[in-house]
């Protein structure tokens, strides 16, 4: 048995299959109203609101259409406009009416202006899906593809990334202050080994030195009397001259 793609022609038909199994499109998605008039030229066609209470616009396209992108706009913009007053009409319902809507599209197909347009939008989250209607033997169903996915959305990341950070803070100290230990423990032991050695040594030997270099220091003013040649320069010579002169 081979699997076969079925068209699906009828836009109300699609949109009853997308209600009636929305979990398809997005775990923890829930119903808020469909086929909403927006203007003369505009539907929106499934109103719901996620875990979050995030209002959320689903509009459909049996084919290929750059125009369904403007159309859910244009819905995306009348659902921001009216959130509050949403709120308290489907009062059963939990609404967050302070977080902006966000809008999915889903067709069997997107030209490449349109994934372009939507990559390229900044402040308004847009997903894009394409479906095929499978048929197996007697069993037929709807199978959903994303296409393109706001990755804001994703949360797990942050966590992901959270972690990492958080071990390598205490993995760095731990090294450090192991460091630190290691050298503070080392030092300590050998210089009170070498410092008590030294000391009773050189101390008892300097002290006892000086004490007897200072004693010759006072003796030595006894050259003084070393003077006392100059009175045999004064005359004594002079006398014998004399003498000569008399004979």
């Amino acid at each position: 048995m081979s699997i076969e793609k079925i068209s699906i022609e009828s836009h109300h038909e699609l949109e009853q299959m997308i209600v009636s199994e929305i979990n398809l499109v997005e775990k923890g998605l829930t119903v808020i109203c469909s086929n909403v008039p927006v203007n003369d030229k505009t539907t929106l066609d499934v109103l719901c609101h996620d875990s979050n209470g995030q209002l959320v616009i689903i509009q459909l396209s049996v084919q290929e259409d750059d125009m369904m992108l403007l159309q859910g706009l244009q819905s995306l913009d009348y659902v921001d406009k009216f959130k509050s007053f949403l709120k308290a009409t489907y009062n059963k319902h939990k609404i967050d009416d302070k977080e902006k809507p966000r809008l999915i599209l889903i067709a069997p197909s997107f030209s490449d202006a349109v994934k372009r347009a939507v990559e390229s939008m900044k402040g308004i989250r847009v997903d894009l899906y394409e479906w095929e209607y499978l048929k197996l033997g007697d069993h037929k169903g709807l199978h959903l593809q994303p296409i393109f996915t706001w990755k804001h959305a994703e949360k797990p990341r942050g966590k992901e990334e959270k972690p990492p950070e958080k071990k390598h803070e205490p993995k760095t100290p731990k090294k450090k202050e192991e460091l630190k230990e290691e050298k503070t423990l080392e030092p300590p032991s050998p210089p009170p080994e070498s410092k008590e050695t030294p000391k009773p040594e050189t101390a008892p030997q300097p002290k006892q030195e000086p004490i007897k270099a200072e004693a010759p220091k006072e003796e030595e003013p006894a050259p003084p009397p070393a003077m006392h040649p100059k009175p045999p320069m004064e005359k004594p010579k002079e006398e014998p001259k004399r003498k000569l002169r008399l004979f």
